[in-house]
């Protein structure tokens, strides 16, 4: 996940602190158990033996994979994440970061695609079609961990709200903020080209928040720029809007499906908001003017999102 995780509980919370410390210990054997930054992580093992043969998964991790490959289906490819391959080719996991051969990056493509991902919820195993399939859960773990806390401070034997925060692009409001019953937490929309001019104030009770953008994450060869978001059924980085905010019922969902809309645009979020009302989106695109941006947003109301 490689991210910061933080938990804003009110101050007069019983037990607040060994509530948070219980919280972000998850986070942490999460963390231990996602990362693909270390050959004794359970999704390091999956990747390594799986092509062999059914592989049993933890229960947790089995429901992330098969949350991930409905997203999949559900986005035609846009979200993958089988999509690690492409991630070392372009050097984006433990770099240097770079533009791979033709060659290098067919290889990879060929040992990409969420299909070659078999899932038996009996044997609560998976299966990898191809040898060299590359599990990341780079674009939803960290939304899965804040789940996973929120679970935790929902299980306070206190009725309790919290902000949970993971690094600056996802969350989970839990409850109205303290001393505000019945109302809602609320988040700035960040101006990916003034950060200190927020777009906005997004409300948010019981609720994600996720947001995408390769604005700030870029790397330069021979005068060309590449963003770090991959467009997965293509192999290559994508250009898109500046930023991509979904709210949804889940981090796990709204940092997947921000990765996903980053690739399919307004058309692609209008389409999904359509079906899934419980859904709602800010895309942020530069403007005509300087550090000027235009705000489209897909099934939020007013007392979602107000902009400045």
């Amino acid at each position: 996940m490689g991210s910061y995780f933080e938990i804003r509980l009110g101050s007069t919370t019983p037990g607040a602190v060994e509530l948070a410390t219980r919280a972000l210990d998850l986070v942490d054997r999460l963390e231990a158990q996602l990362t693909v930054y270390s050959e004794d992580s359970e999704v390091s093992r999956l990747n390594r033996t799986a092509h062999l043969g059914p592989v049993a998964v933890e229960p947790g991790l089995f429901g992330l994979l098969e949350q991930a490959t409905e997203l999949s289906r559900s986005t035609g490819g846009a979200y993958d994440v089988t999509s690690g391959a492409l991630s070392e080719a372009w050097g984006f996991v433990r770099g240097p970061k770079r533009v791979p051969s033709p060659e290098a990056l067919a290889e990879a493509r060929s040992r990409t695609g969420w299909r070659h991902l078999r899932l038996d919820r009996g044997a609560r195993a998976a299966t990898f079609d191809v040898e060299g399939l590359r599990i990341n859960l780079g674009s939803i773990g960290k939304g899965y961990a804040i789940d996973r806390a929120a679970d935790v401070i929902r299980g306070h034997w206190l009725p309790t709200s919290a902000l949970v925060h993971g690094g600056q692009s996802s969350l989970f409001a839990l409850g109205s903020p303290p001393g505000r019953f019945g109302g809602r937490w609320e988040i700035a929309l960040r101006n990916p080209f003034a950060p200190e001019n927020p777009l906005g104030v997004l409300r948010l009770r019981n609720r994600a928040l996720g947001t995408s953008g390769a604005a700030f994450q870029r790397f330069e060869v021979d005068g060309r720029s590449y963003g770090h978001i991959l467009d997965p059924r293509l192999g290559v980085p994508a250009d898109g809007p500046a930023s991509v905010t979904v709210l949804a019922p889940t981090s796990a969902e709204a940092d997947a499906l921000s990765s996903a809309l980053f690739l399919l645009g307004a058309e692609g979020a209008r389409a999904l908001v359509a079906r899934r009302p419980e859904i709602g989106v800010v895309i942020v695109e530069e403007g005509a003017a300087d550090r000027s941006c235009r705000v489209t947003t897909f099934g939020l109301n007013e007392d979602d999102f107000t902009a400045a």
